[in-house]
Order: structure tokens, then sequence, then C-alpha cells
């Protein structure tokens, strides 16, 4: 039978209301290594270099360094495994996705007048998918905490006659009904005694708002289930120009694209004595679309035949995020020495009100040493201050308190990219080496990211194919439900494998 959604409207800014963490504020101010296959080959220490689409991404001024036309495509492999460590249980998963990454143009235009104060006139636009949104993991163990907690922690203040089921009422309209006058955090109180998880210390009293739970305490098998999918795209309007011999402006107005979709399940069994409820499932599923603008603005001065120096700087991107979220629970009690399984799904969309983020600006200096026509060795260091990220409308309690959050949790981080190229007549060696500082103070939350990349590319003339393989590995520890009261956390460590393909014709 198909199942019919509700499509409903829940003010994003009642009292309780839990959707957006710091989690989310990371997920879409965060970059990874994505890009050509040069630019991914050398780690992407393009700052000071120039001439590579993605290297456009990095440093505007990047296309003014171009000599000629250029176009180029980019088909991508990102292969990302992630060990889990959750009590001393591990498990291992694997995630792979194949796409079309990159693509761009940059057009350029020489003006050949003799002693001219500007010496070429670029414009490009490219397409660079900044984070691959594609994961997944498992983890699962032993614990002596219960998902109880969670509705337990959501239902304490919340009035006994909200959660009951009036005459005319069904789950799905009392469920919309609290979306709509009380938040997500009734909404959790209702699951959690609607599937018999809680009841009310007094069951006489509709004023009642202290709850107990029907799960006993002892040991607790869990499992959690992660799976996500989607991206966080940048497309880019470039215009660049160089002055005289050796100085190169640029310009970036980038309009940026999210699109993600996370489903998690959570599992729990246990036989533990006199208790009433013997196993939990639930399931929570999100989906994410966004867009949102930025600029950047760079130059790359060449003092000496061998020597370049860049900067740029990354103004803060705004973005307007809209959010929906459906849930449904299952559980297995005991009653009169029968199991009786209950599941509530309220088969509604919770469609949440428009709200802005604000990700940090960045600043990039970067130098470059050319060994004439054999090669180069670049370095690039930017600096990023993720307490900075901002959720707006700042006049709103919840988004304050998120603000606040994220101004004691999170600092700035420091980036570093080292890359070199060493070419043989046609063919060009390629490697790289990259080190970004964790955002979080608390590093046991989100480690130091290190990585290293090799590559090469050969060169028919007017055309080139490049090829490279990049390697990263971080540590963090994901908890299982931000802003509640069951805080139970697993450890992940994520190793992701990038190769890359980029066709690039000269024109």
């Amino acid at each position: 039978m198909k199942r019919k959604f509700l499509l409903i409207i829940v003010l994003a800014f009642v009292q309780n209301f839990s959707a957006q963490s710091i989690v989310d504020a990371l997920r879409y101010s965060t970059d990874g290594l994505h890009g050509t296959a040069r630019f991914s080959g050398m780690s992407g220490a393009f700052g000071a270099l120039g001439g590579d689409m993605s290297a456009i991404q990095l440093n505007p001024a990047s296309s003014a360094v171009f000599l000629n036309s250029t176009a180029s495509v980019t088909l991508s492999l990102n292969d990302k495994k992630n060990e889990t460590n959750y009590f001393n249980t591990f498990n291992r998963n694997y995630n792979s996705d194949l796409s079309f990454n990159q693509a761009g143009v940059v057009f350029v235009f020489d003006n050949f007048e003799t002693d001219a104060f500007w010496r070429k006139f670029t414009l490009g636009l490219n397409f660079d998918v900044k984070k691959n949104l594609d994961d997944g993991y498992f983890a699962s163990g032993q614990s002596t905490n219960s998902l109880d907690n969670y509705f337990l922690g959501y239902a304490q203040g919340v009035r006994f006659n909200l959660l009951e089921l009036q005459s005319g009422e069904t789950i799905s309209s009392l469920y919309q009904f609290l979306g709509e006058n009380y938040g997500f955090g009734a909404q959790q109180a209702f699951l959690g005694y609607q599937s018999y998880i809680i009841d009310p210390v007094d069951f006489d009293n509709p004023n009642n708002t202290q709850y107990t739970s029907n799960v006993a305490p002892g040991i607790y098998n869990q499992e959690y289930g992660f799976s996500s999918s989607g991206y966080n795209a940048k497309a880019t309007l470039n215009i660049g120009m160089q002055i005289k011999d050796n100085l190169y402006l640029g310009a970036n107005f980038n309009s940026h694209i999210i699109e993600y979709r996370e489903s998690t399940f959570f599992y729990e069994q246990n036989t533990n004595a006199d208790s009433p409820i013997n196993e939990i499932g639930f399931r929570n599923n999100l989906g994410v679309l966004g867009d949102g603008f930025s600029a950047q603005f760079g130059f790359i001065s060449r003092p000496t035949d061998f020597f370049r120096v860049g900067v740029t700087y990354d103004t803060p991107a705004w973005y307007s995020i809209t959010e929906e979220t459906t849930q449904r629970i299952t559980t297995v009690r005991t009653e009169d020495n029968q199991q009786i399984t209950t599941s509530v799904r309220p088969n509604i969309i919770n469609l949440y009100e428009t709200y802005t983020l604000k990700t940090p600006g960045k600043i990039t200096g970067s130098v470059a040493y050319l060994f004439g026509a054999d090669g180069l060795i670049s370095l690039d260091y930017s600096y990023r201050d993720y307490s900075n990220i901002r959720f707006r409308p700042s006049g709103i309690a919840a988004f304050n308190t998120e603000n606040r959050k994220i101004s004691n949790s999170l600092k700035a981080a420091s980036f570093i990219r080292i890359g070199g190229e060493y070419r043989i007549d046609h063919l060009s060696l390629r490697g790289g080496l990259q080190f970004e500082e964790s955002p979080y103070n608390d590093t046991d939350m989100m480690g130091d990211l290190k990585g290293f990349s090799l590559g090469f590319g050969y060169s028919f003339g007017s055309f080139r194919l490049d090829m490279a393989y990049a390697r990263t590995e971080q540590q963090r520890r994901h908890q299982f439900y931000t802003n509640s009261a069951f805080t139970n956390t697993t450890s992940i460590k994520s190793t992701e494998n990038f190769v890359a393909l980029t066709a690039n014709f000269g024109f």
C-alpha cells in the first residue's frame, strides 16, 4: 500500500526546537580535496601558481596565468572507509562514488598593444564539488546507557495531556499539532510515550510534567547505522587580469549549492530483569536543500622569473537552508507474559522554516619556486576561524544557544599544503602533502586531517591528460543524537581515497 505523507510547516523557532547543531555547521563549512587531477596530485598547493581550473577556486588570479583559452572536465572516484569503535566493538564500512566533479572553461583575451598596462584579460566559468557528502558507517556494542534517556530528556517539563490522544485525534494529527505549536522536543516526548518507552509519574494528573522509563537498568545491546548522500558544490564566475609582466589579479563570484540526505537507525535490545521494554528501533530521515553566495579576491606576483607569491581572501559564505525530517519508532514489550510490538509512524514530513548559515571566511598565503622548465615546488598556508560560524536569525533563542556552543567549542584552524611537479619532456610527475588542523578545541571530537597525493600528466600539445591519487585520514567522535540527554558516542577513523582523471583542452 502506498504511504501518504502530510506536508506540514513547523515553526523553526518555538521552544525545544532542536534541528541545527555544530555538526551541521561544520558539514557545510569544510572543504574536501577535490578538483582537477593536477590540482589534487599536488595536494591543492596552487595559490601562487595558477594555470589550472581548480586553482581558480583557490586563488581567482590563477585564471590570468593561462596562456591560452582552456577547458577541462574531471571524472573522480571517491572511496571512503570508516572504522568504528563503540564500547570496544569494532566495525568497518566502505562507501564509493563515481562522478564528474569538475568542469570549467577560461577564455583568454590578449592585449597586443605595445607597452600596454594590462596584458591580458580572462573570463572563466567553473563548477567544482567542494565536498562529497556520500558517507556511511555502522556501530555496535554493549552499553549501560539506554536510548530511553533520549525521550526522557525531552519529556521532562511537557504536560501529560499533550501526549495523550484525545477524541478524534490520530497519531499523525497530534504529532503534527505538537510540532506546529510546541516544537521538536514535544514530538520526541510524544514518540516516547506512544511507544511505551516512558510513562508519566502521575497518570491521573493531566498537568503532570515528570516521566519515568519502562526500560529497566542493565546492559543494552545497541546498533547504530548511518548513511548519507549528496554534495556541497560551487559554481564560479571568474574575472582575471595580467598587469604588466609580473602581476595577476582576479575575483570570483560563487554560487553555492547544497543537496544532502541522511538516514539513521538505532536498535536496542535487552534481557534485563523486570524490563517491560525489550527492544527499540528508532529511525530518523533528514533532507537538506540550500543555496548561498560568496566571493574571493586574490593576486599572484612574480618578482623574479623563478619566484611567485600569492594571497587570497575568501569572504564568508551565506547559505539559505531548508530542512525536512521524518521519524518512526517501533518497540517490543512484555505484557502479561506476551510480547507486543508497537509501531508509531506519524507519516508526517516536518518542513522547517528556512534559516541562514554564515560560514567563516579564509585567508591564504602562497609561495612557489620554479626550477625553470624542469619543475616547481609550492607551499600554501590558510587560516580559518570556525568559531565565527553563525546561525541566523540572531534574535532567536535556539540559534543563540547554538551559536554560543560554536564559539566555545570551535576555534581557528590552520591548513598547510605542499606540492611539487617534475617534468620530463611531455611527462609531468607530481606529489604533495596536506595537513588541516582540527576545528575543535577538544581534538577528541575531531582530530587533525593528514594526507598525501601522487599524480602524473602527459601533454599532447593542445590536449593534456592528468591523473591523480590522494589519500587522507582523520579521526572523530560522533554523538548519535546531538542536543539530547542520550550522550552515547562512537569513535570513527575515516580514510578517504580520491582518484581523479582530467582532460584539458586548449583552444
